[in-house]
């Protein structure tokens, strides 16, 4: 029988996402506790470019870890371990003396660095960082964005060179406001969407450094997904718990689905889509544009995953609220997308800032095509939802292609998967059954696990793995004829949009 001080304990992770930071409290069986959530402002200075200000991450994340333990009713003491996960690529420098960025943060949905990416690929370069990376020379990346940076901030260069400056994906920022800037780390799947990490040594690598002319100065030390870190510092949490678990925020969903088995896979619906397969211990190299990745380190134990990465999913959603006005909330869109039984013809692609996997086309833009003079917005928001899972539909196939097996079931997480005509979509057009866990919340778990296992608040996996359930699973309604139509159809609108912007 468990100790009554051990269920007292709890886990905090710390998600940090494109458009909110949030905190999450996770008890020893699991549940939720408490949570708390913060947007934050988001800056479009150009078109295709996206900023945030990483002081305004900073505070957020600060008031909902305050919040979420309040909420609870927890005291610091009572907080065994902090687990980080985090928007990827979103790329922060910093000055290490004073800790102010140099900078606002360029974003993961950023495109400002495709005329980089064209150089680089011109100059023969684009096969190499492929091989060595898992990556594609695209605009996604940190590398380019570490780039642009060193070029366009007055003095950067230079500060760089003298060892002035740090960069950091979104958690590496995270520790070093934690820790009040004692520690400079990342974890080795956020180290592995930089463009300058070699996933067969697990090292930064030195010739793509040199490539793109980046001081090895400026990097974190990479540690293990699952591992203590170093303490938080006192004036956040007076215990001084210590950080324990660092992980992406699609890696962390995809152990927080307890995908530990070579070819288990998940789809993450939040603001993009994000598809990952566990590959084992051997990284694959993808033959159909998808991303080779870490899936996690923890241990002795390296494993790595395939991806492929929609980048508008429910930011399309947000689009339709916040641009165009038809809904007035997220969640209203399954009821407006009921009122038709399919979009009449409307395709909708929705490049905003491109295409990613499989085509990775940052000039392409959003499309919409079909349209009649019987088309409302009704069919626009069934439309809406049909492009995340035509998206993640592509990504499947070209998975199914370099895993050489098919998938036979795909787990679901992320807020947009709350909606269940988009699940029915999915499951229809994959003609799979789509699992939905009554814990959605499987990504803020993931870095939760990540940091229980190093401190032995869950002995094993195992122990954590009994405590899912199923919310509900996804039969397919349609025939597989008509999916392949339906497929047919959209990617006949991709081509539409593709190599659109001249930027």
């Amino acid at each position: 029988m468990r100790s009554i001080l051990r269920r007292m304990k709890c886990i905090m992770a710390l998600d940090q996402g494109t458009t909110s930071s949030r905190a999450i409290i996770f008890d020893h069986e699991g549940r939720i506790r408490s949570a708390a959530q913060q947007e934050f402002r988001q800056h479009y200075p150009r078109p295709g470019w996206v900023e945030h200000n990483p002081e305004d991450i900073w505070v957020a994340q600060q008031l909902t870890a305050r919040k979420a333990m309040h909420h609870a009713g927890v005291h610091a003491e009572d907080i065994v371990a902090i687990g980080i996960t985090n928007q990827r690529e979103t790329t922060v420098v910093w000055n290490r003396e004073t800790g102010i960025p140099i900078h606002p943060a360029i974003v993961w949905q950023d495109r400002r660095t495709a005329d980089i990416c064209a150089r680089l690929r011109s100059d023969g370069a684009g096969d190499l960082f492929h091989q060595t990376t898992g990556l594609y020379l695209d605009p996604y990346f940190s590398g380019t964005k570490i780039r642009w940076l060193l070029d366009h901030v007055d003095g950067a260069r230079d500060q760089a060179e003298r060892g002035e400056l740090a960069f950091g994906t979104i958690d590496s920022w995270l520790i070093w406001k934690l820790t009040r800037g004692r520690l400079h780390q990342t974890d080795s799947t956020n180290a592995s969407r930089t463009l300058l990490f070699n996933i067969h040594s697990r090292e930064w690598d030195d010739e793509l450094l040199n490539l793109l002319d980046i001081p090895r100065s400026m990097l974190p030390e990479v540690r293990a997904s699952s591992g203590i870190y170093g303490q938080v510092d006192s004036y956040l949490c007076e215990c001084g718990c210590p950080i324990a678990g660092v992980a992406g925020d699609q890696h962390a969903a995809l152990f927080g689905q307890n995908c530990f088995a070579k070819g288990s896979s998940k789809n993450t619906y939040g603001t993009g889509c994000f598809m990952l397969m566990n590959t084992g211990d051997t990284p694959v190299n993808s033959q159909n544009k998808l991303i080779t990745t870490m899936a996690w380190q923890q241990g002795d134990e390296s494993m790595y995953a395939l991806e492929g990465s929609v980048f508008a999913g429910g930011a399309v959603v947000q689009w339709l609220r916040d641009e165009l006005g038809i809904i007035s909330s997220a969640s209203e869109i399954e009821s407006l997308a009921r009122e038709v039984s399919d979009s009449g013809g409307v395709c909708f692609v929705p490049a905003f800032a491109g295409l990613g996997a499989p085509h990775w086309d940052p000039h392409a833009r959003g499309t919409i095509i079909g349209l009649t003079r019987g088309s409302g917005k009704a069919h626009l928001a069934r439309a809406a939802l049909e492009s995340m899972c035509f998206q993640s539909m592509e990504v499947l196939r070209s998975m199914e292609k370099d895993a050489g097996v098919p998938t036979r079931r795909l787990k679901v997480d992320g807020g947009a998967c709350a909606n269940n005509l988009l699940m029915q979509i999915q499951a229809d057009l994959l003609q799979i059954p789509i699992e939905r866990p009554a814990q959605i919340e499987t990504t803020a778990f993931g870095a939760a696990a990540l940091a229980g296992l190093a401190v032995g608040f869950w002995k094993d996996r195992q122990e954590f793995v009994q405590l899912q359930e199923m919310d509900r699973v996804f039969e397919p309604q349609i025939s597989p004829d008509e999916a392949e139509s339906r497929l047919a159809q959209w990617q006949r609108a991709v081509e539409r949009s593709r190599e659109w912007s001249e930027d």
